[in-house]
């Protein structure tokens, strides 16, 4: 094998080895290697991650058979060498996740926003020193301060979810604010503002449900066989209207007068692909038409442009926003 083959090998087992506490068989990284056309006895792979460990922070362990590998839990690789358009980018990723991703989530990618921080301040000779300067991102609406969760909760529910094994686990109920047991089969993982929430089916039952992540307090393997639901689709599943507090499952069409300024708004960032916007009437007014989900949130939204928008249809929805409106005025007569 030439020296170029064993190179790539090499770079491709340091690509695929995780941080600690995660970590790969050396049964797993053979038929990785195997997949990518290399052809490598045990043995072979064993002596390739020894040469490997003479130069790079990787851990052995040898407790059983197969030994598994990873790299040392704060090993940041600065390979390969960040350029000014990657590292623009990143900055600008990291201003506008911060306020979405939760702190145990936003510290295991750090080291790739604090390389890319310190290569624009130490161009010197251009504008991008000062990017901390010229270089904002803000949320549309109101950003909260994300929730707390703990690193071990994080890295418990994840590794379940992506491993598809079964966990056990304690959970402060929202509703009765008491602690509760049950074993979850995770499904899938949505960050939805300042929340992060794990879509599983609890204990025998089939429905998938919603568990915050910071108000999980305990999360170990479970001895319960994992069942999977293999007609489970993530996509779908929020379309539907799952994070939305949806009341029907159906859409609706809404027709709504908005003022000119928030047509425009509309116009660039539209509401529906089926949307439709008319010209303005001889007072302003633009006729909005748009499909819309028949949940709690888009209504939530409506009423964030106050007079701004007037309802015509559904007059259910009209009924509730004038109903609020009239309590409000109520408080304060």
């Amino acid at each position: 094998m030439s020296q170029r083959d064993t190179l790539f090998r090499h770079l491709a087992i340091l690509q695929m080895l995780p941080r600690a506490p995660h970590s790969l068989s050396t049964t797993t990284i053979g038929l990785r290697l195997e997949e990518q056309g290399y052809g490598m006895t045990p043995r072979s792979i064993q002596r390739d991650l020894e040469k490997l460990a003479e130069h790079f922070p990787l851990q052995c362990h040898k407790e059983s058979k197969p030994y598994r590998w990873n790299y040392v839990a704060n090993y940041n690789s600065d390979l390969p060498a960040l350029d000014t358009v990657t590292a623009l980018t990143l900055v600008l990723a990291e201003e506008s996740v911060r306020g979405l991703l939760p702190k145990v989530a936003m510290d295991k990618i750090s080291y790739k926003f604090q390389s890319a921080r310190k290569h624009l301040e130490g161009l010197q000779g251009n504008g991008f020193s000062q990017w901390s300067q010229r270089v904002r991102a803000i949320p549309n609406g109101k950003s909260l301060i994300p929730a707390e969760i703990k690193p071990a909760i994080w890295e418990g529910l994840t590794d379940a979810l992506l491993n598809h094994y079964a966990v056990d686990v304690s959970y402060l109920s929202r509703f009765k604010g008491e602690l509760k047991h049950y074993t979850l089969h995770p499904l899938g993982l949505v960050t939805r503002d300042s929340s992060s929430y794990l879509l599983a089916t609890v204990n025998e039952h089939e429905d998938v449900r919603q568990f915050a992540l910071h108000r999980f307090r305990k999360v170990k393997p479970s001895a319960s066989l994992y069942r999977a639901q293999p007609g489970f689709n993530l996509q779908q599943y929020i379309d539907q209207g799952a994070f939305g507090f949806p009341l029907a499952q159906e859409p609706v069409k809404l027709v709504a007068r908005i003022t000119n300024s928030m047509a425009w708004l509309l116009a660039e960032t539209p509401l529906s692909r089926d949307q439709s916007l008319s010209e303005p009437d001889a007072e302003g007014w633009v006729r909005l038409e748009a499909t819309v989900p028949n949940d709690q949130q888009t209504q939530w939204w409506i009423m964030g442009f106050g007079a701004s928008i007037e309802v015509l249809e559904p007059r259910t929805w009209r009924e509730q926003i004038l109903q609020q409106a009239r309590e409000i005025v109520a408080r304060g007569a």
